[in-house]
């Protein structure tokens, strides 16, 4: 039984993001196809922040109604909403309207909103019902959790990129020959990379299905209880201490357990410094440097951005953020950053990205060490330090790509770069 759970367990935490980190692992086979061209990212970022609407209004019903919203009918909400989203997705990414008179991938768009707002809500539904498992399970889960950037990436690989050439190509209108980058076909296309994520999503719904009919008796083992259920089950969507009382501790006892957590190790100066820090590291990761990683990477070729993209979703902690200001600067001097045309410049900007997504992530998972001791208003106030560094990122960004246009695209075959 604890061998099932530990897999349902991990397969649950698989669809927590799986869906939004597909698709920018799968940015470098699209960005070529749909009409925003390398500033999609940037348009993605705003999307994903603004599907925080989920969440904030899951909290809200959860303190003006409390009792009313039930939380496994909303983990069951939006993981069919995410399956059903991935099937759209492998449907109509590729279709365009005219919107303001400029074409715009509007399906692609709006259902990146939907599986946007399915992640982000899974940040404070997930967690909240994993709580009720005993603490081993929870490591699980992260792993899981870990995999939903790990897996898709890894597909991604084996997909390919897409490879491209330069061809001498003849213009009827004014019969002269011009050099035209030629796309090879990948392994798959992006149709069955989207059907991909919807049978992750599938799995996830599954395991969940199963999680919740583990018998109680395993599942609220007060031996292997978390020591303050109190402070994080019932804060939740579903208060499961009223629904069984019996399974739980006396008053004392838990008593005696608040209070020991009552006790924070951390003064209010060392908390501000980690949500700055929480506040800054998401904003490099899910706002700044996302918005701007076509323009890093793509003066390199699409072998370069599709193995940035893949590889750095799948990065260990092992380097430091500086690599996000070579980054930047990379993106600053497109179409011509320094070593355009050589290997060593691919394989500079790749390892850059891998190391800087690596490194940040490495950080933001330590800090979840920190705080997790800390009680659930300590996590609570994480993860509005996360939105709002995301959201400050992504807000910067958006004006500079797509309004004030500080950053330049080019062609990997006909753009002239100085030496």
């Amino acid at each position: 039984m604890a061998l099932l759970v530990h897999l349902l367990s991990c397969s649950f935490g698989l669809g927590s993001w799986v869906a939004v980190n597909g698709l920018w692992v799968e940015l470098p086979l699209i960005v070529n196809q749909l009409p925003e061209g390398w500033d999609l990212p940037s348009y993605l970022t705003v999307i994903i922040q603004l599907a925080n609407l989920g969440p904030l209004l899951a909290t809200l019903m959860q303190k003006l109604c409390p009792g009313r919203l039930k939380e496994r009918a909303v983990i069951y909400t939006i993981l069919v909403t995410g399956v059903v989203a991935c099937f759209l997705l492998a449907a109509f990414w590729a279709e365009t309207t005219v919107v303001g008179g400029a074409l715009h991938s509007t399906a692609f768009l709006i259902i990146t909103f939907f599986l946007s707002l399915v992640d982000c809500t899974s940040s404070v539904t997930f967690l909240p019902f994993m709580m009720q498992l005993p603490p081993k399970y929870i490591t699980t889960y992260f792993i899981g959790e870990g995999l939903s950037g790990f897996v898709p990436g890894l597909v991604a690989l084996g997909q390919g990129v897409g490879v491209t050439k330069c061809a001498n190509v003849t213009q009827p209108s004014d019969n002269e020959t011009h050099m035209e980058t030629q796309y090879l076909p990948p392994h798959f296309s992006p149709e069955v990379f989207f059907f991909f994520l919807a049978v992750m999503m599938v799995v996830s719904l599954t395991a969940f299905t199963l999680l919740t009919r583990v018998p109680r008796t395993f599942q609220l083992s007060t031996e292997d209880l978390a020591c303050d259920p109190v402070a994080s089950v019932s804060s939740g969507l579903d208060n499961l201490a009223t629904e069984h009382p019996e399974k739980h501790k006396s008053h004392s006892e838990w008593t005696r357990s608040r209070s020991l957590l009552a006790k924070p190790r951390y003064s209010g100066y060392q908390f501000g410094f980690i949500y700055f820090l929480v506040v800054w590291v998401n904003g490099l990761t899910n706002g700044l440097l996302p918005s701007v990683q076509t323009y890093s990477c793509m003066p390199y070729g699409d072998v370069a951005y599709h193995l940035s993209a893949a590889l750095s979703s799948m990065a260990n902690p092992v380097a430091w953020t500086a690599f996000g200001a070579y980054n930047m600067a990379m993106a600053a001097l497109s179409p011509c950053p320094l070593l355009q045309g050589t290997v060593a410049g691919q394989t500079l900007i790749v390892l850059s990205w891998v190391f800087f997504v690596g490194a940040l992530s490495y950080v933001k998972v330590m800090v979840g060490v920190i705080l997790r001791d800390e009680g659930h208003s300590a996590l609570v106030w994480c993860g509005a330090a996360v939105q709002l560094g995301s959201m400050a990122g992504a807000l910067t960004m958006f004006p500079l790509v797509n309004v004030y246009q500080l950053f330049q695209a080019g062609d990997t075959c006909s753009t002239r770069c100085p030496l």
